[in-house]
């Protein structure tokens, strides 16, 4: 144990001795790579303003500045500096101003105006609590957006007065709601989102709604009069938590109108060009694990509503209607890769962009974003193997990429190469996707350590892009592979349902026949096989090592052991049982346990860490202790790393996401058979 230890302290805090830089990638490289974010185009196409996002290594912090570029790459300079957070940049409609959120005053999250001429700016809000969703009006004189609004709630506890001078502890906090935490908030104040307008001349917002219920992203009406928003406004709403609705709030009356009425959730309106149609996302909930996102136009009375996306197998987001009104763009995933298309109103569905992605530093998750100006010239993340996002534009000419913030660590840094591959599960020989990774400077006539690298989720999906995880573990000289079994999202509603109900299950098959696609290759060392993953993957891996003993050793990060304390102790009970189950866990008790990983902590004989942070409510830590302890009684060599402060975002600050991966390293390292 204590050559353990002084191993991962040795990977977390250690230096090159020596002026020689390494020209692998060494944990401390993750402190200098920057990611380019929320690229908005300006209304004439003309110019890009786009978050730059950094790390500062001295105060373990994310931060970020506006940057902006001309459409054709030329004149790229920063909008702001400084060592905060400039982000959400949005362009007036007569491209003349923008609004950012920003903490360079006094570290409190504030609105800001920017004119574009002077670059003078001025702060819009000074309020307790940060906008929220911003939005302009078509006449550039208000904005509409989102803001919690604090309400006091009486506990039902009454302390008798304590005597002068008494130091008593804090009394105690009265719960009686059925979401009560969430993960990255901690325990949730009383209160909800509402909705605001405000001049851009400032003063003070003006409160339009105060209904005890969220209020989603506000948009404007043509004529300025009205706002549309979404909205779950069931009085069951902890209980149904997908079934929301389109509202429309007449700015005179304060009238609050619905638009849909279906049972599932509506959400996202865009208005179209000529103001009479809104385009909008949703479902008919049919409390599958995975619904993908359609998209709808209806006419901003809510009649007429309209299916386009029926015969279109892949989910919907980031929808912009474009300038002729006559279809609409969208983001979309695709067997692992992040795409643009286009539908027309009849429906018919082509490829505009491809390749955007790298907003996910940590692992190869596929995120992206674009934008589109009224000209239909488009702003997007660009993603790949080789690099975390950059900036890039598009238009019938193709994609052309005009910033390359990482060169300045890359240009001397060799990194692992991304290879995909396809394979037949032998479960029901579906094929399934996947990318190795092989160490720098590799050699397929020698024998590697490998790791299997799993995502979460479970729906959500991999990509061809870059991971500063999967790349850490090449340069230490790992094999790696990541891929997509079945219930990953981008390849259509059947194969995310496969498990339905039924996870995990055959997605073990998955895993293993790919692990075996990957030996046949000849370059990896069978006795040293290792795997990992967090999440959706921390279960996997656990369930895995109750299943065989072919790898030296496992991590399993943020899992779920034991479904039954997950559903009742997670931060959506609601959700997880109703979509993932279908009953409650004293209802079918025997489903619970048998998908649990605990079930089979009697078979597992591998060496295992557990690694969760202290303040998950997604996964909470008490699953890791669980299994950590169930380990323990069956004299299972085992471990556990706690993250102090962290949610289930652990990568949320850089150090937390060096100290996963100097984990996982030591770990491995530890149980390598040396030749």
């Amino acid at each position: 144990m204590k050559i353990f230890i002084k191993t991962l302290l040795f990977l977390l805090f250690s230096v090159p001795a020596t002026a020689q830089v390494s020209s692998h990638l060494e944990l401390t490289d993750i402190f200098n790579m920057e990611y380019v974010s929320d690229p908005q185009i300006s209304p004439d196409g003309s110019k890009i303003i786009y978050v730059r996002n950094f790390k500062d290594i001295m105060t373990d912090k994310n931060l970020s500045n506006l940057w902006i570029v001309n459409y054709d790459g030329s004149q790229n300079r920063p909008l702001t500096t400084g060592n905060h957070n400039d982000f959400y940049p949005r362009w007036s409609h007569d491209g003349k101003k923008i609004i950012f959120k920003s903490n360079m005053a006094d570290n409190k999250m504030k609105l800001y105006i920017m004119w574009m001429d002077t670059k003078e700016i001025a702060p819009l809000t000074n309020t307790p609590k940060a906008p929220g969703a911003v939005s302009w009006s078509h006449d550039d004189r208000y904005l509409a957006f989102t803001m919690f609004v604090p309400e006091k709630k009486q506990s039902l506890i009454k302390m008798p007065k304590k005597p002068e001078g008494a130091k008593w502890n804090t009394p105690p906090t009265y719960i009686d709601k059925l979401k009560y935490r969430g993960d990255g908030q901690g325990y949730l104040k009383s209160g909800h989102t509402q909705l605001f307008t405000l001049s851009i001349d400032g003063g003070t917002p003006r409160q339009l709604t105060s209904e005890p219920f969220n209020h989603g992203a506000p948009i404007w009406s043509k004529d300025n009069k009205s706002l549309y928003f979404s909205a779950n406004f069931n009085p069951e709403e902890a209980f149904e938590p997908a079934n929301s609705e389109i509202y429309r709030l007449d700015l005179d009356t304060n009238t609050v109108t619905p638009l849909t009425t279906r049972f599932g959730p509506d959400n996202n309106p865009v208005l179209s060009p000529n103001g009479k149609q809104i385009a909008y996302t949703g479902n008919d909930d049919k409390f599958l694990g995975y619904q993908m996102a359609e998209l709808y136009v209806m006419n901003t009375d809510g009649s007429n509503s309209k299916l386009l996306s029926g015969d279109f197998d892949r989910g919907i987001a980031n929808v912009h209607w474009a300038a002729d009104g006559k279809g609409l763009y969208f983001q979309y995933d695709d067997k692992g890769d992040t795409k643009i298309g286009h539908i027309t109103l009849d429906g018919k569905v082509t490829t505009i962009a491809e390749g955007l992605g790298g907003l996910s530093l940590g692992r190869p998750y596929n995120a992206a974003d674009f934008s589109v100006s009224k000209n239909n010239k488009f702003a997007l993340t660009l993603g790949g193997t080789e690099h975390p996002s950059d900036l890039a534009v598009a238009d019938k000419k193709g994609t052309k990429r005009l910033t390359f913030v990482n060169d300045d660590l890359f240009s001397h840094k060799d990194l692992g190469k991304v290879e995909e591959i396809w394979w037949e599960s032998s479960f029901d020989q579906r094929k399934i996707q996947g990318w190795i990774v092989t160490p720098p400077n590799f050699d397929p006539n020698k024998k590697y350590p490998f790791i299997l690298e799993i995502h979460g989720g479970p729906f959500t999906s991999y990509g061809s892009v870059y991971s500063a995880e999967i790349q850490a573990y090449a340069a230490a000289g790992y094999v790696v592979l990541y891929s997509n079994p079945r219930g990953s999202t981008s390849y259509g509603a059947e194969f995310g349902n496969l498990i339905h109900h039924d996870y995990p299950n055959h997605d073990y098959d998955d895993l293993m026949s790919g692990v075996d696609a990957v030996i046949e290759k000849g370059y990896v060392d069978t006795n040293n096989l290792f795997v990992t993953g967090g999440s959706g993957g921390g279960v996997l891996t656990a369930w895995i090592i109750g299943k065989t003993d072919r790898f030296k050793a496992a991590v399993v990060a943020k899992p779920v052991i034991n479904w039954t304390s997950f559903v009742l102790y997670a931060d959506n009970p609601a959700f997880f049982y109703k979509y993932w189950f279908g009953k409650k866990p004293w209802e079918d008790p025997e489903s619970y346990f048998k998908r649990s990983p605990l079930m089979y902590a009697a078979n597992v004989t591998t060496p295992t860490m557990l690694l969760t942070g202290e303040k998950d409510y997604r996964t909470p830590i008490g699953e890791s202790e669980q299994f950590y302890t169930a380990l323990k009684l069956e004299g299972v060599e085992a471990a556990m790393v706690r993250i102090p402060g962290s949610g289930h975002g652990i990568a949320n600050r850089p150090s937390n996401l060096v100290a996963k991966i100097a984990s996982v390293l030591a770990w491995f390292d530890k149980h390598k058979d040396e030749k």
